[in-house]
């Protein structure tokens, strides 16, 4: 008995750990500029430190939420007061201090509960659950492979579509799963994103390809940029936006199904498992019975069944129906 519980504990803490890091990664705004002058240079301190918690608070509401909600209520204000209930902690990334003046880069910490409630509050919807992490493969425009590639930064577990940059550049065109599948295991993504470059210098556009074992399938093009580091920020910008409009929920119906889930090892199991406990359209997921190859589970989800399907994809689960019902498994052991 007290062996099973430990198994149990075990397996919780796979996909809880993991989850508590997602999040504070998602409500922690890095790189904040502040620079205050008082009478004392503690009392300038304190000045910086309340900036940080209200630009955190302004740059987390706008990253999880979109433009049009904001303005549908109006916009959201936040005041000093409203910053120090909704901030955690501030953390120092450099500074300086002297003669009454205080000046760093710090980052904010919000607190999940708070925020959330206070978008509740104010009927704002948002989506603070990432993306599965996708590759990112930059594809330059001739000349510019290499430099296009060093423009991306190596990772950034921060965004909502977060991503760790291939180190390999392609040496030919990619016509789907298997040309990036070695790549994607070897840096525990989920699914590959090809950022095309566009264009010419002063005028960089970027093409985003999405990669899965279902194929290929265009997101979009960003606005021009002048520079290649801002040509990979607006990239990372969209990926941010478009997962925030297919992630967001507006429709309150659930519909709850049973399905089994079909594994060859513990630890398959544990990623299905945590590929639908971060779903932001899965709720209530249970395990009803398990088996050494197999799972029952039962559990509610929001949207079309077509938009849990694509959602669970990207997360390398396929979601099917055999006589017996629904089966899950993972899309990373099946034939392609």
């Amino acid at each position: 008995m007290i062996r099973t519980i430990l198994l149990a504990l075990a397996a919780f803490l796979v996909i809880a750990l993991p989850a508590l890091a997602d999040t504070r990664s998602v409500y922690t705004i890095t790189d904040i500029p502040v620079d205050r002058r008082a009478p004392s240079v503690i009392e300038a301190q304190q000045l910086a430190l309340a900036d940080a918690r209200r630009l955190g608070a302004e740059g987390l509401i706008a990253k999880i939420t979109l433009p049009e909600d904001l303005a549908a209520v109006g916009g959201v204000v936040i005041t000093n007061e409203v910053a120090d209930r909704l901030a955690a902690a501030v953390d120092v990334q450099e500074e300086s201090r002297g003669g009454g003046r205080y000046r760093g880069v710090l980052s904010a910490v919000l607190n999940p509960l708070t925020v959330r409630a206070f978008l509740e509050e104010q009927g704002i919807p948002y989506v603070d659950s990432q993306a599965p992490m996708a590759m990112i493969i930059p594809v330059g425009n001739g000349n510019s492979d290499f430099a296009w590639s060093a423009a991306w930064p190596e990772r950034d577990d921060g965004e909502l579509a977060p991503f760790i940059t291939s180190p390999n550049v392609p040496v030919g065109p990619i016509l789907g799963w298997q040309d990036i599948e070695t790549d994607i295991r070897i840096l525990g993504a989920e699914r590959g994103i090809i950022a095309e470059l566009r264009g010419s210098p002063g005028a960089y556009a970027v093409d985003l390809t999405l990669v899965t074992r279902a194929g290929l399938t265009a997101i979009g093009r960003t606005d021009y940029a002048a520079t290649l580091p801002e040509a990979a920020e607006a990239a990372a910008a969209l990926l941010s936006e478009t997962w925030k409009r297919s992630a967001i929920i507006r429709d309150e119906t659930r519909t709850i199904i049973a399905a089994n889930v079909l594994y060859t090892s513990i630890v398959e199991w544990n990623t299905l498992r945590g590929a639908l406990a971060r779903s932001p359209l899965v709720f209530e997921f249970q395990t009803q019975a398990i088996a050494r190859d197999g799972a029952l589970v039962r559990f509610a989800y929001a949207g079309t069944h077509e938009r849990l399907i694509h959602d669970l994809r990207q997360r390398g689960v396929e979601l099917d129906t055999d006589p017996a019902g629904w089966v899950l498994t993972s899309a990373l052991t099946i034939a392609p």
